[in-house]
């Protein structure tokens, strides 16, 4: 260590201590997450811990609340991992406790809204990851997002903005019997003008362009 750099300190924290901010996953895409995890060598295990730092605002008695990776945080659990590394990204511990949770609104740390797209009560969300619920609609906006169908966006939980666009244009039972034939329908859908004001959104913004002919083309294709 030199004199104008202190190197970061790492402190395990339990996955379980860490309160959500929101009150779903996709269930699929945690899924994902987790074979992909379990997949890997012990070393590459602890690589991918100690660099994907999970983003926590400290609240009233000091209680730990996520603000993002709460799909890396269940596949981990449910892994068997006991411990992560966090980052904190905003201190209200000294934040009147009936004021904590407009702040955390204020600064877009936090979305409780169930899996039906309904807001509901700040008391309501879960105390661990272990109760987030599935959230279908959840996990065809990240599968889309990986497929290509958008970008990643820094607009807080902008998966989810995508998957309320889908909660009235996809079946959910369409989701259930054949997830790619979803997952074909979501990206038609993603690619047209009406989700172009959503965060993210890659569609085309132009009609194609036709390459140049040469006359002797243009002879051809009049006969």
């Amino acid at each position: 260590m030199n004199g104008s750099r202190i190197d970061p300190v790492l402190h395990p924290t339990p996955i379980l201590d860490l309160r959500p901010t929101q009150m779903t996953v996709g269930l699929r895409e945690v899924e994902r997450k987790r074979k992909a995890f379990a997949d890997m060598r012990a070393a590459d295990k602890s690589k991918t811990i100690a660099t994907h730092m999970v983003p926590v605002v400290r609240g009233p008695k000091g209680v730990l609340y996520v603000t993002d990776h709460h799909h890396m945080l269940r596949a981990l659990h449910e892994d068997g991992q006991k411990d992560v590394f966090v980052v904190l990204v905003g201190d209200l511990q000294k934040a009147d406790p009936e004021h904590f949770w407009t702040l955390m609104d204020y600064h877009g740390w936090t979305h409780p809204y169930d899996d039906k797209g309904l807001r509901r009560v700040y008391t309501d969300l879960p105390r661990s990851v272990k109760g987030l619920t599935d959230d279908p609609y959840r996990s065809l906006a990240g599968e889309l997002r990986s497929s290509g169908g958008f970008a990643k966006d820094s607009t807080p939980f902008s998966e989810f903005v995508w998957a309320d666009f889908f909660r009235s244009r996809v079946k959910r039972k369409t989701m259930k019997d054949n997830f790619g034939a979803a997952l074909a329908e979501a990206l038609a859908m993603a690619q047209s003008k009406d989700a172009d004001y959503l965060p993210g959104w890659c569609g085309p913004s132009h009609p194609p362009v036709q390459a140049p002919t040469t006359p002797a083309a243009d002879k051809k294709a009049r006969k």
